[in-house]
């Protein structure tokens, strides 16, 4: 889409808001061409001695009324354009916070967050500008620029008008090698910002980090150097928009060179009054707003179409999970995965190669294997974040295609590896899931995750905020948070990936005592448990053991330690592990 046609659609949907605008500028413009028509007037009656003093105060109170109400309209329409071009930022932040929203993690794998951010903010107020700014600019400078022509040709003197318009064409030359100019220099100027604001991004994000390595003076000269980037290509394009400035004074001072030696002329002939020059001259400098405002209107494009050009792949993007099921609701059935097969695009061996397991309702699901075995992959397969390119995988009959996102996510509750709190209080961060749950069930959920106690230590309780992503928490703190939220929601499916990572055996055992709880008064509950310590996922129905993508060992508990494989070799180092730490 081009930035004409975006902007065209959105006037022809907001046109009584531009349609009103218009109809003040014609006002406003009406307004400024009776001044300079009505001082000639006035001029020549003074110098003629036929103006009473009478009349010098009416045409005088006349310029007021003509000043008080050049500036009510202007006011007027301002406002009338500007609250409707805002709208057109609104839409497209819409828009693009939708797409995004819809995109899944191979999608952000490839984009940068402060990118996105830029995207959200400079890009779309570059496009905003074009559709307020510049169409008033472009509406009022045409409309001005007509009528004072037609004025100047038709109303003063036509030999006048003709020659003060031999320099324009070549300030039009100019205006079109500037404005080429003005496009790559914006352009560039947006990318610089956008790599500016994805360095502090990161740097905000990773602050933790970079003061425990001591990397503070390095990122602060990388910013440096972002910053100083950023400004250079901020410079260089606003230095092509002050070229405009020079081109419109150098053509309006020959325009005005040219006039007063023709008008001088034809005064001193008698074939033009003197109050007629004065007019023209004052038409005259009435070009000097059509002439800047071209310029302004055609730097506002460039840096439009910068930034829809910036923009439109976003909007564009193929979403990397298709959201075609007709399904509403989760039916009754078991999870079935039959040869599912998934390989990362930039990797050459499968994370999952021909994996079939089969759960039904109110079973537990352990996933146990080596570093990079593909336990996560498995579940995010299972949560719609990745397509399986062999294999299909079914709940309560049906392909998990035939769902609507909005239904599985819905009966899924899912606590990753790392995982994330917004800066909100505790209690609104556990009861994200549900936002409607009392406090009580917030507490009893904290309680299943064995943080209830902790939460009562800090000063403000559960009103506690834990700021962004959760700082002021500790990883385990964090991960206890996460699962009380997954406990509260009222899902049919529950996953775990390596959730109980960070807490000690303890606390372990106490929140899977909960969850077992759970399962009893919740019988049709599915839980699966990617877990590395397989105490875990000892009382689990069913654990089946991942190495390579595959699946190489399955079976409970004793029968995984019959098997003497890699599951009971595991346990045994980490049963003396425990009793290591132990003594």
């Amino acid at each position: 889409m081009s930035l004409a046609s975006l902007v065209t659609g959105f006037v022809r949907r907001h046109w009584k808001a531009y349609a009103a605008s218009a109809v003040m500028l014609v006002g406003v413009a009406v307004c400024s061409i009776l001044v300079p028509r009505k001082v000639g007037a006035m001029i020549d009656g003074l110098a003629a001695h036929t103006l009473s003093q009478r009349d010098l105060m009416i045409g005088i109170a006349e310029l007021l009324a003509l000043g008080v109400a050049i500036y009510v309209l202007r006011v007027c329409w301002r406002i009338r354009l500007y609250s409707a071009a805002y709208r057109l930022g609104v839409e497209l932040r819409m828009r693009l916070y939708a797409r995004l929203s819809a995109q899944g993690p191979a999608f952000y794998q490839k984009q940068r967050t402060g990118d996105l951010m830029a995207l959200g903010t400079n890009d779309i107020d570059a496009i905003e500008m074009a559709a307020g700014e510049a169409m008033l600019a472009g509406f009022d400078g045409t409309l001005t620029l007509v009528m004072v022509l037609g004025v100047m040709l038709l109303g003063v003197d036509y030999r006048l008008a003709l020659i003060a318009l031999l320099p324009f064409p070549l300030m039009g030359l100019a205006f079109w090698y500037i404005s080429r100019h003005i496009h790559t220099a914006e352009t560039d100027s947006l990318k610089r910002f956008s790599d500016l604001n994805d360095q502090v991004q990161e740097s905000l994000s990773g602050v933790r980090t970079l003061r425990a390595l001591g990397l503070e003076a390095r990122s602060a000269a990388q910013f440096g150097e972002l910053a100083g980037k950023a400004s250079a290509a901020s410079l260089a394009a606003q230095k092509w928009e002050a070229a405009y400035e020079p081109a419109v004074g150098l053509t309006l001072t020959a325009a005005s060179t040219l006039t007063l030696g023709l008008g001088g002329y034809l005064v001193w002939q008698n074939q033009l009054t003197i109050g007629a020059l004065t007019s023209f001259t004052m038409y005259l400098g009435q070009l000097i707003w059509p002439m800047f405002a071209a310029g302004w209107v055609l730097s506002l494009i460039e840096r439009g179409r910068a930034g829809l050009a910036r923009l439109q792949p976003m909007l564009d993007a193929p979403l990397t999970v298709v959201d075609e099921g007709r399904l509403d609701a989760i039916q009754d059935g078991p999870l079935v995965l039959r040869d599912v097969s998934f390989t990362y695009s930039s990797a050459s061996q499968p994370a999952l190669d021909k994996v079939s397991v089969a759960l039904r309702p109110g079973m537990t699901l352990g996933l146990v294997g080596p570093t990079g075995a593909g336990k996560s992959t498995l579940l995010r397969v299972l949560l719609r974040q990745a397509e399986p390119q062999q294999g299909t995988v079914t709940w309560g009959g049906h392909p998990l295609p035939d769902y609507r996102l909005a239904a599985l996510r819905a009966a899924t509750s899912w606590v990753p590896q790392e995982s994330f709190l917004f800066s909100a209080s505790i209690a609104e961060n556990i009861a994200l899931a549900r936002p409607g749950a009392s406090r009580l069930e917030v507490e009893e959920a904290a309680k299943m995750a064995a943080i209830h106690d902790d939460i009562l230590r800090f000063p403000q309780g559960y009103d506690t905020p834990v700021g962004e992503k959760g700082i002021t928490l500790s990883g385990g703190q964090r991960q206890r948070v996460a699962i009380a939220r997954s406990l509260l929601a009222d899902s049919s499916l529950l996953l775990l990936d390596d959730a109980l990572s960070a807490v000690d055996t303890g606390t372990e055992t106490n929140i899977l005592e909960h969850l077992n709880e759970l399962r009893a008064s919740r019988p049709e509950l599915t839980a699966i448990i990617a877990s590395h310590r397989l105490s875990a996922v000892v009382n689990a129905d069913l654990i089946v053991v991942l190495k390579n993508g595959r699946v190489v060992e399955s079976g409970s508990h004793d029968t995984l330690l019959e098997l003497d494989g890699w599951y009971a070799s595991q346990w045994r180092y980490q049963q003396l592990e425990a009793s290591i730490d132990a003594s």
